[in-house]
């Protein structure tokens, strides 16, 4: 089996040039704060036609301190900092409670991009996070209902049983509250962008926050 999985593995192609388009990225042309920069790119993403652009990596740890990873939704970016939004007690959501900093990674394929950033991240007010839930689809509300998320599942029915009555309650109440969840923000002390070279000269511009002021340099690929 392991020898398929390599087989498999040695097959595959990055950045295949019938669909990846690896455009040239001149970092002295960047603006001064990542926020631009990223709003450019991510638009450049959806225009390129990058499957979920907004989806991202979402690492975390605990007070055990090991690292736990998972993709997660982006529900905006402004000068407070890259929202996304979880249950408060599900996994993801405790460890953030015990260690409030985490990094997010966006990969879009399509144009051999990723951005990474690394920061605190505070918890919205419950208003703000109920707002952020009712903005969204009758889908997103059924599963917050649902709720529990990350504690053990009996079986699958029961997980049916469950979905059924929240779909039922999220038709019947579209501002039914669910006080669990959470809106949180990541506000970056660094931020990295990088675009994939065919010739593997990368291009690595790197953000820093330094005493209120963002500071970039250039990173070895």
């Amino acid at each position: 089996m392991s020898e398929d999985l390599h087989e498999l593995l040695r097959s595959l192609r990055v950045w295949d040039p019938e669909v990846t388009d690896l455009r040239p990225f001149d970092p002295a042309g960047a603006p001064a704060e990542p926020l631009s920069l990223f709003t450019e790119w991510f638009a450049e993403a959806v225009a390129a036609g990058q499957p979920e652009p907004h989806t991202m990596s979402l690492a975390t740890s605990g007070e055990d301190g090991e690292a736990d990873v998972r993709i997660v939704m982006l529900h905006g970016a402004d000068a407070d900092g890259w929202s996304f939004a979880t249950h408060a007690g599900s996994r993801k959501g405790r460890q953030l409670r015990a260690r409030p900093y985490a990094a997010l990674g966006f990969y879009w394929p399509r144009l051999g991009r990723q951005v990474r950033l690394r920061g605190p991240v505070t918890a919205a007010p419950s208003a703000e996070s109920q707002g952020d839930l009712h903005a969204r689809s009758t889908g997103a509300l059924a599963a917050a209902l649902t709720g529990r998320q990350s504690e053990v599942l009996g079986s699958v029915e029961e997980l049916a049983r469950a979905s059924d009555a929240a779909w039922e309650r999220a038709r019947r109440e579209p501002g039914a509250p669910v006080p669990s969840w959470t809106l949180y923000r990541l506000r970056p002390q660094e931020v990295e962008f990088f675009q994939g070279d065919e010739r593997r000269r990368h291009v690595r511009l790197d953000y820093r926050l330094q005493e209120g002021c963002w500071v970039k340099e250039l990173l070895w690929p």
